[in-house]
């Protein structure tokens, strides 16, 4: 099964670099204030355009209105929208219908209950993310650095399409990919050396774990 890889808060051209030249899929650029990983959408702009051809841009937002979006189309063109706030699902709607791009649909997972959450989605989002319940107190809502049990989603239905995101890093990788087989996996904070810098080495290092488990798996 073919394998999507984001590498997602990027704001250098380093770190671009090293995640197109690891095999990302698709790269994302964050749009939340409070996030130690934000760039200015001009920025993004800039920088997305290393990745045209290579890999799909993808615009991560938390709750943003039309007016932040609407900057945010004009100035980066992004490929795919990333709700990651408390979005509606008409919300989701209404985004997919102003600006004819597909949407994923990130929801935080600490237990199978929280899994039910995604149905009144479907048939809306193009995809979902499934990222670890914050910690008590934190400020973001994705980027923490944790992880969930991954056992939790064998209760998701069989066929959705989804990102599996949280806490990831070429140390575990493996595990992760064996106990859910995501067709998808997003990362960020674990290929960093602090808070929303980028490390080129964990980057190369994590692919370099993604390609050992998956050529493990094969054989």
């Amino acid at each position: 099964m073919a394998l999507d890889i984001k590498i997602c808060g990027l704001k250098t051209d380093e770190a671009l670099r090293a995640a197109l030249a690891g095999g990302a899929s698709h790269v994302g650029f964050i749009f939340f204030p409070k996030s130690p990983r934000y760039v200015e959408p001009e920025e993004a702009g800039r920088l997305r355009q290393a990745a045209r051809g290579k890999a799909l841009a993808v615009a991560v937002t938390v709750d943003a209105d039309d007016a932040f979006l609407d900057r945010i189309m004009s100035a980066m063109a992004p490929d795919i929208l990333q709700l990651h706030g408390s979005e509606t699902p008409q919300r989701v709607a209404a985004v997919k219908a102003r600006y004819g791009l597909p949407v994923i649909k990130a929801f935080p997972v600490r237990e199978a209950a929280d899994l039910q959450a995604i149905e009144p989605y479907r048939g809306l989002a193009d995809r979902f993310l499934f990222d670890a319940k914050p910690p008590k107190g934190a400020e973001l809502p994705g980027g923490n650095g944790v992880a969930f049990d991954w056992r939790v989603l064998s209760a998701v239905a069989e066929g959705t399409d989804y990102f599996l995101s949280g806490g990831l890093n070429a140390g575990n990788v493996a595990d992760a990919l064996r106990i859910a087989n995501p067709s998808a996996i997003d990362i960020s904070s674990g290929v960093e050396s602090a808070p929303g810098v980028k490390d080129t080495r964990l980057i190369d290092a994590f692919f370099s774990a993604v390609e050992q488990a998956r050529a493990h798996r094969a054989a």
